[in-house]
């Protein structure tokens, strides 16, 4: 194997996704995984009225995007998100980064940077 394979998780707002998968798409990343998340940190909750009932809101709408890179360096990832998705204000969120034990592609069975390969 011989690679370093690296994890990179980045929660964060949803509105600016569109823009930031572009530049990723810029600086060579093929493959995201993105999920519908909530949560809370340092933001304060907010009082919402719906159909007259007053109720407080301490999840926030997130989504969690999921990289994996091996060629592409991790700061050039960490460099766009900061970039394209900081707004200066509290909710911003997180960027998470782990080392891969190994990347198996279960239709080859292909290992570490094989299979993360994109498939012609």
């Amino acid at each position: 194997m011989g690679e370093v394979l690296t994890k990179i998780d980045i929660v964060t707002r949803p509105n600016k996704f569109e823009q930031f998968k572009q530049e990723l798409a810029k600086i060579g990343v093929s493959g995201i995984t993105v999920s519908d998340v909530k949560g809370t940190g340092l933001q304060k909750g907010f009082v919402e009225t719906y159909r007259g009932v007053k109720r407080e809101i301490t999840l926030h709408e997130r989504i969690k995007i999921e990289i994996v890179v091996c060629e592409v360096p991790v700061q050039a990832v960490i460099d766009v998100a900061r970039k394209f998705l900081n707004t200066g204000k509290p909710g911003d969120g997180k960027i998470f980064i782990y080392e891969l034990a190994n990347v198996i592609k279960i239709r080859t069975g292909e290992e570490g940077h094989a299979a993360l390969k994109n498939d012609k």
